[in-house]
């Protein structure tokens, strides 16, 4: 039964380091390659728009979506840690990882959908280790 928790440890580990790399990007500032996306980062950057009555450029926007995504990710893996280490009950641990399941596989899903191979691989990574551990741990 204990086997599991190496597998959710794993993705825990994973979360952590996904949440980490993703605010990297945090750090540096986009350098267009041509005329093209020097008017496409010009654009987002300083064309404003009224969404839901608040005037808001699409790089805010942006910003703020990938601040969430590195904000679920530490928070998803410090929860688990923190439950992996002190919780008990595997009732409690069962129930909690059915919950991870579906919100990382929805996640990983829209990454693949929209995204490219960074976040691609660590969001499938995080669902795949996920998934062993909640195979391993119904054994």
């Amino acid at each position: 039964m204990r086997k599991y928790k190496t597998w959710w440890w794993v993705a825990v580990v994973l979360q952590l380091i996904t949440a980490a790399i993703h605010a990297l990007s945090f750090l540096n500032e986009p350098v267009p390659a041509n005329d093209t996306e020097k008017q496409l980062i010009d654009l987002m950057q300083n064309y404003r728009q009224n969404l839901a009555g608040m005037e808001i450029t699409m790089d805010g926007l942006l910003t703020a979506l990938s601040a969430c995504f590195s904000l679920l990710y530490l928070f998803a893996g410090l929860v688990n840690a923190y439950l992996l280490r002190r919780c008990q009950d595997d009732a409690l641990l069962k129930g909690v990882l059915w919950i991870n399941l579906p919100i990382f596989g929805i996640c990983f899903a829209v990454m693949a959908a929209f995204t490219f191979p960074p976040p691609i691989i660590l969001t499938g990574l995080v669902f795949i280790f996920l998934a062993l551990a909640k195979v391993f741990q119904t054994r």
